[in-house]
């Protein structure tokens, strides 16, 4: 019966087809009582605020690579999905909704905006699902979670509650980085600093009693309507006799002492500071050392406040031009420079963020770091690329504390509650907790305050940094803190892959919260996972890193529906060189949707080649031997043909190589590998070599190339189904099967085998192909007609060659487009034909009346030039001791008998060079 394969490759249907199927059939679901060894690892869970973008393709394609790598390795392995609630990220987006409306999160109220968010949430994370499972991810969907989960909630409550008692979350007033669009708290990570030409404005402060000023400089003069004080370095002599005097604040009128501290910096302006307590860090640590008062000028929202007198309700732009305005008008400004500094916004939405003091909650960092910093050292858990892991060692030595605190409405609202009769602050009594209206909430909240007694309590407004929940996804998501099977089984996790970007907001976290929270006795058993991997990033044609709040995503459903999935998810891999960011170009994806077209022609030519096959009465499920599953080479008694040899050969090195990849994180070297093994090796050499065969009336030799072409061609697809899953499903279910087959995601990865690696055979087809490569360009550049047979002359004093070239006549001949070959021993005079040569052998095609002798004198010149640039970087190599003591014993060997092949095409080329142009000369001359 014909095997029906369309003759266009059209992968949309395919994958549509083969990803619904997957999920349908619960392919990948996990069980952790089934014996094996363990692979899992958690999704960096996306967040709900639309629909993934590129950067999380690249992701998933790595994660999904290794996730089906290891599967058909034979581990137990389990890709937990889910996505995160994101709260900045959401309330920002909701609130664009809103506005589009003409409504503001407040004219609802917190109960109504929260449910908004949550169907946005039904919406988005239901799209995001989608496409998940449309991108191939092969996780298992029924253990899909959401940081909002009650189960996830309980999480969070039971790490705050003990966080909280062991003295590490604390409440206090400090300086935070505030968002005056977002109007909340953001961590020192959430800052994006960016270089900004400005200005720095010098203003007088008149001394009180005297007639001198004193002169300060500052990149923000709307902030000194909040000024409590001047500050000078008390070793800076130029200030020593104003120290305990007092100044007049400019415009405010207001007297403010002259302060002596170590902090100020005498070489930055005047070496006089103003210091705003509520505005600066720096000041603040000031204003705390010197007993100063805070006076907070800016409202939530980023305008100036009542204290800031007439210039209250401006906003702080507006505030700042009009306060330079007014110190010019009133001669106390000295003097204005331009100044390039740094300024922080916002990462979500850009805006340029205010430090402020503000009463938040923290964590202590200090403790949670020392034992991080000590598994990354002792190597229990490995971050790739290196150089990362001394990024990590040095934040993390030199740590703040965080603060947790959000001024939001969408997320874990913090479980404490306030006592308006005292002021004390009462925890939850435990992490139980409810769910209402499909939500969950605290269960036990207090009913009295724990210091007065009084049921007057008030939760509190804020919720948690979103960060804080993701710092618990690697046990959280296993039913943390309950130890359930899933905990004890796939925990710590195999591995994580992230963005380096996220490696201090999410990754040293997690690391942090599972060394202190899981109750076990080892660090090695509480690490949350044992490998960090930080891919690149894929960044906009700006070089920006792709958000989908700034609006400058691709939709990855949008190209893969133009290309195909596989071919986004190998151009991806093929991209991924550790370390360097990806800038996609259509032409990349365009050569791995050529890859795939090539692959389907290839198994379509085999389809219906075998059904001529089967014509005669044989069918592929007779040739479905044991070696086709193994990829054992089938013999029909006697030698292994050279070609059957060769491939074997080339099957067990490659996959070696591919599996060594993978394990170091190289997927471009493992995509690369399995490329050029498929393309080049498998569909341009093996199948062309062995077409006579097929058809053979041989029906012995027929069936024995038909069986060791289909256990190359079935294990090459299991090679490539990590990166290109779909293509290969729907081709392997082409071939016979054996029964209760499922699915090529369920067989054995190939394995190398040392028994079917066979150098011999490696390098006789290397000077076969080298023969052939070689008449083809002599032909291309004689111009011969591709469809005319021509004759050509092999020459060669190496015996063994000329024995290999006659065993091998009939694909020598057909593959080069050859009537037929002479052989001789000697040199071929110049001005004979088109001719190549290497050490060992000389060919040519005789044509010299279709030979441009001015194109071959360049093509020779050229030759001439990169083998003289390829010998002596050879000879550099070899003569560096350095190389010589650390490259194996066979690398140096190959490396020396490489130059010698060099040097003798050099002499070679360079005597037919010099023959070449005395016999152009001597044409002119004459």
């Amino acid at each position: 019966m014909p095997r029906e394969i369309p003759k266009a490759y059209e992968p949309q249907e395919i994958e549509q087809r083969w990803a619904r199927a997957w999920v349908e059939q619960n392919l990948f679901r996990a069980d952790p009582k089934a014996p094996g060894a363990v692979f899992s690892i958690v999704i960096p869970p996306p967040n709900v605020t639309g629909s993934i973008h590129i950067g999380h393709m690249l992701e998933h394609t790595q994660i999904d690579i290794l996730t089906r790598w290891h599967r058909m390795r034979g581990f137990r392995t389990l890709w937990l999905p889910g996505s995160d609630h994101a709260g900045i990220a959401t309330q920002v987006v909701v609130e664009r909704e809103l506005a589009k409306h003409n409504l503001t999160r407040h004219q609802l109220g917190r109960e109504e905006f929260e449910r908004r968010v949550w169907e946005w949430k039904a919406h988005s994370g239901g799209t995001i699902k989608k496409q998940m499972i449309r991108l191939g991810d092969s996780c298992d969907w029924t253990r899909e979670r959401f940081t909002l989960d009650p189960p996830l909630y309980r999480a969070v409550l039971e790490a705050f509650l003990r966080l909280y008692h062991e003295g590490l979350i604390y409440r206090g007033r400090y300086i935070v980085n505030w968002c005056p669009r977002c109007m909340t708290a953001l961590s020192d990570l959430e800052i994006v600093h960016k270089e900004q030409a400005g200005h720095l404005w010098y203003i007088r402060y008149p001394v009180i009693g005297a007639k001198e000023h004193i002169v300060v400089a500052t990149t923000r003069p709307e902030t000194m309507l909040g000024d409590t004080a001047v500050a000078v370095h008390p070793d800076d002599d130029r200030y020593r006799h104003l120290v305990g005097r007092k100044a007049l604040l400019p415009l405010m009128n207001r007297e403010i002492p002259v302060v002596a501290d170590s902090a100020v910096d005498r070489e930055f302006g005047t070496g006089a500071v103003k210091v705003t307590p509520a505005h600066d860090p720096n000041d603040f640590e000031i204003g705390q050392r010197q007993n100063l008062p805070e006076v907070d000028v800016m409202t939530d929202d980023g305008h100036l406040s009542a204290p800031a007198g007439k210039y209250a309700g401006l906003d702080r732009f507006q505030a700042r031009k009009r306060v330079v305005e007014d110190l010019q008008a009133q001669g106390l400004l000295e003097r204005v420079v331009n100044h390039t500094h740094a300024i922080g916004t916002c990462d979500r939405c850009t805006t340029v963020v205010e430090p402020r003091a503000s009463m938040q909650w923290f964590c202590k960092m200090k403790p949670l770091a020392e034992p991080a910093i000590q598994v990354v050292r002792n190597g229990l858990i490995t971050i790739v690329p290196e150089n990362q892991k001394k990024i990590y060692l040095d934040w993390m030595a030199n740590i703040r504390d965080w603060c947790i605190s959000r001024q939001l409405w969408w997320g874990h609202r913090i479980p404490i509650w306030s006592c308006a009769a005292c002021g004390a602050m009462t925890p939850a009594r435990d992490s139980r907790v409810e769910v209402v209206n499909g939500r969950a909430q605290a269960a036990s909240v207090p009913q009295k305050c724990a210091s007065c007694g009084s049921i007057k309590l008030t939760q509190e407004p804020d919720v948690l940094d979103t960060w804080f929940s993701s710092a618990l996804w690697p046990f959280s998501t296993l039913g943390w803190p309950d130890e359930t099977d899933d905990l004890r089984t796939y925990y710590p996790t195999s591995l994580l892959i992230s963005g380096y970007d996220i490696l201090f907001f999410w990754d040293a976290r997690m690391i942090m919260m599972g060394l202190h929270l899981l109750p076990r006795p080892k660090l090695e058993e509480r690490i949350p996972f044992r490998a960090l991997y930080l891919h690149s990033l894929v960044r906009d044609p700006e070089g920006l890193k792709m958000s989908k709040t700034r609006g400058n995503v691709i939709d990855p459903l949008e190209v893969i529906e133009k290309y195909g999935t596989d071919a986004m998810r190998f151009t991806l891999a093929v991209m991924a060189a550790p370390g360097t960011d990806i800038v996609l170009g259509e032409d990349r994806i365009l050569s791995s949707r050529a890859f795939a077209n090539k692959i389907w022609n290839a198994a379509r030519f085999l389809f219906v080649n075998l059904d001529k096959f089967e014509a005669a009465g044989v069918t592929l499920e007779e040739l479905a031997a044991p070696d086709v599953r193994t990829g054992a080479p089938y013999r029909t008694g006697g030698t292994l043909p050279l070609v059957d040899r060769w491939i074997f050969s080339r099957l067990s090195c490659v996959t070696g190589e591919i599996n060594t990849a993978l394990k170091g994180f190289r997927f471009h070297e493992a995509a690369h590998v399995v490329y050029h093994f498929f393309w080049g090796e498998f569909c341009d050499w093996y199948i062309e070599w062995v077409k006579p065969q097929l058809l053979s009336l041989d029906r012995a030799a027929a069936t024995a190339a038909w069986r060791n072409l289909f256990a190359v061609f079935e294990s090459a697809l299991r090679l490539l189904h990590p990166f290109m899953p779909f293509l290969t499903e729907e081709l392997w279910h082409k071939l016979p099967q054996r029964a209760g087959a499922q699915s090529i995601a369920l067989e054995r990865f190939p394995e190398a085998c040392a028994e079917r690696i066979d150098g011999e055979a490696e390098q006789h087809m290397v000077r076969l192909q080298e023969i052939i490569v070689m008449a083809r360009n002599i032909r291309a550049e004689l111009k011969l007609d591709p469809k005319r047979k021509v004759t050509a002359d092999f020459s060669t004093q190496a015996a063994p060659l000329l024995t290999l070239v006659k065993g091998n006549f009939e694909p020598i001949l057909r593959l080069a487009g050859l009537s037929g070959l002479d052989f001789t021993t000697g040199h071929f005079a110049l001005g004979s034909g088109g001719i190549r040569s290497t050490m060992l052998f000389d060919l040519r095609i005789p044509h010299w009346e279709a030979l441009d002798a001015g194109a071959e004198l360049a093509r020779l010149r050229k030759e001439k030039a990169w083998l003289e640039n390829d010998i002596q970087a050879k000879q550099r190599r070899l003569a560096d001791p350095a190389f010589r003591s650390r490259a194996p014993e066979e690398i140096v060997r190959g490396l020396e008998s490489t130059l010698r092949e060099r040097q003798a095409e050099y002499l070679k080329l360079a005597e037919r060079l010099a023959q070449l142009e005395r016999s152009l000369g001597d044409a002119a001359a004459g």
